[in-house]
Formats: structure tokens, C-alpha cells, sequence
């Protein structure tokens, strides 16, 4: 499937992504007078949002497809 693909894709790079923006966000904020501290569990929500973003547009796309009437379509064109 195609959608799975992608999504392997996706949860993939969420967990190369991750860790290194993290460990790059925590020295960039190093450098700061006053500086928080940026926990692990922001980067979790982000990745889980583009995951879920991703995940809707693909099954968005395959409902249109699925209700799509090939006959109109084919006249258009």
C-alpha cells in the first residue's frame, strides 16, 4: 500500500529527527542568559502531530478517491 509506505516513512524520520533537534535545541539554548529548559515531550507532541496531520491527508485523499465516480471524470478529460 502506499499510504503504509509513507507513514513507515514518516514514523521513521520522526525518530531520526527527534533526538538530534532536540540535543541541538538544548546547546543553541545554552548560549542564552535566561534560558528554559526544553523537555523531551515537546519534540514528542511535534512528531506525533505530523504524524497525525500525515495520516489524515493520506485517508482524506483516499476517500475522495474511493467515492470518486470514474465516469465524470473521464468525460472532463
Amino acid at each position: 500500500m502506499v499510504s503504509s509506505g509513507f507513514m513507515l516513512k514518516n514514523y521513521i524520520l520522526v525518530a531520526i529527527r527527534n533526538p538530534i533537534a532536540w540535543i541541538f535545541m538544548n546547546q543553541w539554548l545554552q548560549d542564552f542568559a535566561y534560558h528554559i529548559p526544553i523537555h523531551w515531550w515537546i519534540f514528542g507532541l511535534a512528531g506525533s502531530l505530523v504524524i497525525m496531520i500525515a495520516f489524515l491527508t493520506i485517508s482524506l485523499q483516499v476517500f475522495k478517491a474511493a467515492v470518486a465516480n470514474p465516469v465524470t471524470n473521464l468525460r472532463s478529460e
